[in-house]
């Protein structure tokens, strides 16, 4: 199968060296010097080094080719959920016959997930779906094991997804509730920061546990009132990528949140980071959207105001302790 990947961060390009060893691969940037570098010294130095590309994956910067090299097979874009719109823009007029995207989150100022972004920019030209799950990109190079989910309304898409995806070391499940696939990994990493200051702040496992399981249940709330469904959150798109983001060190978002709660700045973390993490990005989304359907979303709501209104992590902490006693279903 030809496919192509519309991004060469960690990502993409982790996804790209394992599909090329079964698959005709075209790695895509807009930064063809970026690219040529990358070309020599035979890897992403930049955002996956160590990892050598296979001698037959192609890198290449021209989007019409790309998006051509992909006609009959897979287009897979890898950019981040800021990135998603602009790229979608510029292959409007491409005619993509397929769009899969791997980011998450809410766009940052419209609130909207990738699906909606994607059908505002290529409205219903292509079949379009969301690749998701618990996944590291480092691992994924290592070639160890990984289960992914493709959400998509259109059956011949998650098919093709599954039949390009699927095999060695990557299962990959399908099902037709994108909403729920995509909620699931939006606010999966702003929970993950809420993780990381409690383990900052040497909160101990009682509390780690009990941060992801309310904040399942956030996100449950929350992707219920936009359209998902309840069993999607119980799968690798819900629980399983927010145990994973919440307790891996490879996580960006928790170690927003360990940085947090060791008192460095947000502007400082996120220079060590290199770029910012997407629970950053979305959280106010996240927040605004649970305000306008009244819904509870008490861990969310601390992480955004320790991150943009200046309070403390250790009283974020207090007033999620206190707040009064209810039934665990609440």
């Amino acid at each position: 199968m030809n496919i192509a990947i519309l991004g060469a961060g960690a990502w993409g390009t982790a996804l790209a060296l394992v599909l090329s060893d079964r698959h005709a691969v075209m790695l895509w940037g807009r930064d063809a010097a970026a690219l040529a570098a990358m070309r020599a010294a035979g890897q992403n130095s930049r955002y996956l080094p160590g990892y050598h590309f296979p001698e037959k994956l192609i890198l290449a910067s021209d989007l019409a080719q790309a998006t051509a090299h992909a006609r009959d097979g897979l287009l897979i874009v890898a950019t981040s959920v800021a990135g998603l719109r602009p790229l979608l823009r510029s292959l409007r007029n491409l005619r993509p016959a397929n769009v899969v995207w791997l980011c998450k989150g809410f766009e940052q100022d419209s609130a909207l997930l990738p699906h909606q972004v994607a059908r505002e920019e290529l409205g219903d030209a292509c079949p379009l779906g969301a690749l998701s799950g618990p996944s590291f990109a480092q691992e994924v190079a290592r070639g160890l094991p990984c289960a992914l989910t493709v959400g998509s309304t259109a059956p011949a898409l998650r098919e093709q997804v599954v039949a390009g995806v699927h095999g060695a070391h990557i299962r990959v499940y399908s099902t037709d509730d994108i909403v729920g696939v995509e909620v699931g990994g939006a606010v999966k990493n702003v929970l993950a920061i809420a993780t990381g200051i409690a383990d900052g702040l040497g909160l101990g496992m009682n509390a780690r546990a009990a941060l992801i399981t309310r904040g399942l249940a956030e996100i449950t709330r929350l992707g219920i009132a936009l359209g998902g469904r309840s069993e999607t959150f119980m799968g690798l798109t819900g629980i399983g990528d927010l145990i994973l983001t919440c307790t891996g060190d490879l996580s960006r978002n928790r170690q927003v949140g360990l940085g947090l709660a060791a008192g460095k700045s947000l502007d400082s973390i996120i220079a060590e980071l290199g770029h910012v993490a997407e629970g950053v990005r979305c959280v106010q989304a996240v927040r605004r959207l649970a305000h306008e359907r009244g819904i509870a979303t008490p861990i969310v709501e601390a992480v955004a105001r320790v991150l943009f209104d200046q309070e403390k992590p250790q009283d974020a902490i207090r007033q999620l302790l206190a707040r009064e006693a209810r039934e665990e279903s609440a």
